[in-house]
């Protein structure tokens, strides 16, 4: 078991807003856990049993509530060479901001869940792209790495996801796996054995980076359909004998996001699809469904500019490599926000557009207007810590107010919520303001 103590660094971003007459500022407060890439994942969730939400980021979970304690789950044997002032120095992880190669990591994506029914939370961890997802078994509480199981040998695209496809009431993996999308599930009963992947489409021969794809109820039938760029699969009424899904081609992105939300923006009684456009490009954008006929399409609504190029927002506001997203009511006022940021050298120093500028995070606000009309206001979270192929948001040194955990090829990242009743002059001036034309 190894501990090491946090890096902490400066508050950075502050937003804002109102709720009724009383008027609220937003700010967090960046602890860096650590500066070293260990995987482009990280999560929250209850490892000790102690009712304190923890954190898991790469080979490693670290203790809540100060993340100070750090503990390894599985062997952290990465490290690479470099040269530096005519010495060679090994630095510890994978070769990322601190080194000079784009190297990738074997770990993309971390979820918490109790696989055994023990009452013990354990650690979902899906590596590379093409590659293995395992869970490491909680020993509870005793020292030493957690045991390893495999749970799917391939799977699939850049953005799966560990939630309820099925609506049984237990999360899947979500992705496609040697060309066809689908889901696997553990054997409640034997759960240490590999879990059985159920495809929904043909072998389309979807490969290993494929972009896009997300899990929602799109049609309003009460079941979660998938998405992905090109289209969705329809959550037929039954799931007996493993049916394929009904395909509803529509081309959100030609070029493929990252994670994809079904969501009513514009609140018409009409789940909407909010997705980034280009996951190592640029553009954040949500399609509004409309119905008529009997026939369902989008409207493309723009929150940053698709156009693969710098296009700043009337704020601003431009980013490239929006390559990861989360989706949730920031404010507590009842409206799911969007969560984004820049992937900060996800192909390196080279190859990608913008690929040197700060690595920001965002969450945008949903503002609901007159007659369905919508605006997505940034509001800077930070601008040294972006997002990898993961980020989260969720409740943890506050039950209202969602913080924020990432990790990526800077390090680990933990972005701490506060919020403080101000006056309305001190929230105007706090507020994004719109440039000139």
């Amino acid at each position: 078991m190894k501990t090491t103590s946090a890096i902490l660094a400066l508050l950075l971003g502050s937003t804002i807003c109102s709720i009724g007459k009383s008027y609220y500022l937003h700010t967090f407060t960046r602890t860096q856990l650590t500066d070293k890439f260990w995987g482009e994942g990280a999560t929250f969730g209850d490892l000790n049993c102690d009712g304190k939400p923890d954190i898991v980021s790469g080979p490693f979970w670290y203790e809540g509530p100060d993340f100070t304690k750090r503990h390894e789950f599985y062997p952290a044997k990465a490290t690479f060479n470099l040269k530096k002032d005519g010495n060679e120095q090994t630095i510890e992880g994978f070769e990322g901001a601190l080194g000079v190669n784009n190297k990738y990591s074997d770990n993309f994506f971390a979820f918490v869940h109790d696989f055994n029914g023990d009452k013990w939370n354990d650690i979902l961890i899906v590596g590379f792209p093409g590659e293995w997802t395992a869970w490491f078994e909680n020993p509870k509480g005793a020292a030493g790495h957690w045991k390893k199981h495999i749970a799917l040998d391939v799977t699939d695209n850049e953005s799966p996801t560990f939630t309820d496809l099925t609506d049984d009431g237990k999360p899947e993996l979500v992705c496609s796996s040697k060309g066809a999308y689908g889901y696997a599930d553990p054997d409640r009963k034997n759960p240490t054995a590999p879990w059985k992947f159920h495809p929904i489409s043909p072998n389309n021969k979807y490969h290993r980076f494929t972009h896009g794809m997300g899990v929602g109820d799109v049609n309003g039938d009460g079941r979660n359909d998938l998405l992905e760029k090109s289209g969705w699969w329809e959550h037929p009424k039954s799931l007996t004998g493993d049916p394929l899904w009904t395909y509803h081609p529509f081309e959100f992105t030609p070029i493929g996001g990252a994670q994809m939300y079904a969501y009513d923006v514009n609140g018409d009684g009409l789940n909407d699809v909010i997705t980034s456009y280009a996951a190592h490009g640029f553009g954040l954008v949500w399609y509004e469904q409309t119905r008529a006929d009997g026939k369902t399409t989008f409207k493309q609504h723009t929150i940053l500019s698709a156009e693969q190029k710098r296009v700043p927002d009337k704020y601003g506001v431009s980013f490239s490599e929006l390559h990861a997203l989360d989706l949730v009511d920031m404010d507590n006022d009842g409206l799911k926000d969007i969560v984004t940021g820049k992937r900060f050298w996800s192909h390196g120093r080279e190859g990608d557009p913008d690929r040197n500028d700060s690595a920001v995070l965002y969450w945008f606000k949903l503002v609901r207007g007159k007659n369905h009309a919508v605006e997505f206001v940034p509001q800077l979270i930070d601008d040294n810590s972006g997002v990898g192929t993961q980020v989260v948001a969720a409740p943890c040194s506050n039950k209202k107010y969602p913080d924020v955990v990432v990790g990526n090829k800077r390090g680990t990242f933990y972005l701490q919520h506060s919020v403080k009743k101000v006056s309305k002059t001190v929230w105007e001036a706090e507020q994004p303001k719109a440039l000139k034309p």
